[in-house]
């Protein structure tokens, strides 16, 4: 907001510089002060934004150095099991809090652009939303909901699955999806449409899941959506799955993903 207050300061400068000392007139003093508004404006919000992504890159650096750790551990496990499935499970949910509590730490640094950058602390809100979903801090998810901004299919997704665990009416949850879907490209209600269709399987709403997949897959093709509609067209909703979507289904947290140890074998000669 600061931004504007001196975009709106330079703007009348050059207006009155130029009506008061260039003489120019009434017409090209105000045209010339809307361009020095703009000219600001945009110099001075570029350069901000640039900070901006330079410390958004800093929190990725960070969940992205965290998850390479963890797929080098998962490696070694491969060659040395852990003890059991519980274990490895108990393990890669404590290395993923270190790291993820390492990122919520490092968006404090922009908290000093909210002045200057419109919306940024519900940008912030939402980011360090989706860093508590990761380590299932429910108490605080609840807490930035308000504040965060769903514009893209994650985060709406998220809001409908944090809405499903509270056991929120299904029309309120529809309608979040609605919304979700509306401002999606093709492909991009995948997650979206997983989400609602398996949430109205799990309330027995079988009919329900099969309107929202035949409607999805006018806009989708993804294989997933293809296969769970054709399960629900035979009436087989136990085969019903989003295991196909992976990590990014399992991300919403509505189910826990099947971990595999593979243990040595004994070669005997």
């Amino acid at each position: 907001m600061v931004t504007v207050i001196l975009a709106i300061a330079a703007g009348g400068g050059v207006f009155a510089a130029a009506y008061f000392v260039g003489d120019w007139g009434t017409g090209w003093s105000v045209f010339a002060g809307i361009v020095g508004f703009g000219v600001f404006q945009g110099v001075v919000g570029h350069l901000i934004q640039k900070r901006v992504k330079r410390e958004m890159e800093k929190v990725q650096a960070i969940l992205l150095a965290g998850q390479k750790q963890l797929q080098r551990k998962m490696q070694r496990w491969q060659l040395r099991p852990p003890g059991s499935v519980q274990a490895a499970q108990k393990e890669i949910a404590e290395d993923t809090k270190v790291f993820v509590r390492q990122a919520l730490e490092q968006t404090k640094s922009l908290e000093r652009f909210r002045l200057w950058v419109p919306l940024m602390g519900r940008q912030i809100a939402t980011a360090r939303l989706q860093l508590c979903w990761m380590i299932k801090d429910f108490k605080s998810v609840d807490a930035l909901m308000p504040k965060a901004i769903c514009l893209d299919p994650t985060m709406s997704a998220i809001k409908m699955a944090r809405m499903f665990m509270l056991d929120r009416p299904m029309p309120e949850i529809e309608k979040v999806y609605r919304k979700g879907v509306a401002r999606v490209r093709y492909n991009g209600n995948v997650l979206l449409a997983a989400a609602m269709s398996w949430m109205q399987v799990k309330k027995g709403d079988a009919d329900g899941a099969f309107k929202t997949l035949t409607e999805a897959l006018k806009k989708s093709d993804d294989a997933t959506l293809k296969q769970n509609h054709e399960q629900l067209m035979n009436n087989r909703i136990a085969h019903f799955s989003n295991s196909g979507l992976g990590d990014q289904w399992y991300s919403l947290l509505l189910e826990e993903p099947r971990v595999h140890v593979q243990r040595q074998r004994s070669v005997y000669r």
